[in-house]
């Protein structure tokens, strides 16, 4: 199979889909690698590691008219004439995203999400080490913003001796929202998690101990923790849909003077309703006296760690998918449950609810009739 990985056009975007040691793999199962030329160079893979692995190094085009087309972001507006009726397996968050489902059905593509292929027991295995990563930077990024050189309530996370860390409260406890809090408990925030799930709860309770604070998830209580926050971190996700608005405009307009608030569900619509996506160049806005972070491509800053992260997840994936994607599917329910769209059709339920009227495949209407 031809085997096509274009270079990444999202603002600094550094990930790349494929390192040169996944590349050594598929073309040793006799694949045939195409990668467009510099797409590894902001990752420091340049395109001689990827010719030595086997790789060929081509245009835009030939990288998309592979069949089957590996990237890292969703395409965006100026590459939807790219698309072909081939095979796209790359982060979509399309629930979120209608001009991008409409262009994947026009143009028949079978694309596959990283963020809905989804095990039995509802892990995702393909959006996890992206969480990890986001969910740390959520801290870091939060931490900078909250200096006063950034506009900021001039409050270091750690604090002082005698003087007391930041106040941060992240909302959602799942795998971003999990490492976002080590990160602020290991850097001496006064630290507050709040999550609906109590057996969750309980359990950052006992890896954290009392140097955490978790709160069952209700409106006055968000609205409560919130009011009184530095660092405000979203991280809630309901996989394959739009994330809830959690945080109002109202309790934003109320919160401290030169809090700042990360939003990391900003790919699935965000869960603040101020929430609006920004870039690396541009990562910031002020809503009243707060700064809030919506970056759509957070793990791009440290592109290094996340390729060979995501590279690592998705190698068995792609052998699979090279194999042809209907044998994929029908061996692997976890890969079946990533498919989006096929054939000019939205095959996720989720997708297909958001958009009921884009056609859809009759199973997903179906799945979509009796949730």
């Amino acid at each position: 199979m031809r085997i096509g990985i274009p270079r990444e056009t999202k603002n600094r975007e550094t990930r790349v889909a494929l390192t040169p040691e996944g590349a050594r793999a598929l073309a040793d199962d006799g694949h045939e690698v195409l990668v467009e030329r510099g797409a590894g160079a902001a990752a420091f893979l340049p395109d001689d590691e990827y010719e030595a692995a086997g790789a060929s190094i081509v245009s835009t085009s030939e990288a998309w008219g592979a069949d089957l087309v590996l990237k890292v972001k969703e395409p965006v507006e100026g590459e939807y004439g790219l698309l072909r009726a081939n095979v796209l397996f790359t982060f979509l968050h399309l629930a979120a995203n209608e001009p991008l489902a409409a262009a994947l059905v026009q143009a028949g593509t079978t694309a596959f999400s990283y963020d809905t292929v989804q095990v039995e027991d509802g892990s995702l295995p393909l959006l996890t080490p992206m969480s990890v990563i986001a969910g740390r930077l959520a801290t870091l990024e939060g931490g900078h913003h909250l200096l006063s050189s950034q506009g900021g309530r001039g409050v270091l996370i750690s604090g002082a001796p005698g003087v007391a860390g930041a106040r941060v409260v992240v909302i959602g406890g799942g795998v971003a929202g999990s490492h976002a809090l080590a990160q602020a408990v290991g850097m001496g925030a006064d630290a507050v998690v709040i999550d609906l799930d109590e057996a969750r709860l309980a359990a950052l309770a006992r890896t954290h101990g009392d140097r955490v604070r978790t709160v069952v998830s209700t409106p006055a209580a968000i609205e409560r923790e919130v009011l009184a926050a530095d660092l405000v971190i979203g991280a809630v996700l309901v996989p394959g849909h739009r994330a809830p608005k959690v945080v109002s405009r109202d309790t934003v307009m109320r919160m401290r003077p030169g809090a700042v608030m990360v939003d990391i569900a900003i790919d699935q619509g965000g869960c603040f309703e101020v929430s609006r996506p920004t870039t690396h160049d541009d990562p910031v806005f002020t809503v009243g006296e707060v700064q809030v972070y919506c970056v759509a491509n957070m793990p791009g800053a440290v592109g290094a760690t996340a390729t060979a992260a995501l590279a690592h997840a998705t190698l068995p994936y792609i052998t699979a998918l090279a194999g042809g994607w209907e044998r994929a599917v029908a061996a692997d329910g976890a890969l079946a449950r990533g498919l989006n769209t096929d054939a000019g059709t939205v095959r996720y339920p989720a997708v297909a609810q958001a958009f009921p009227h884009l056609p859809a495949d009759p199973p997903a209407v179906r799945a979509v009739e009796a949730e």
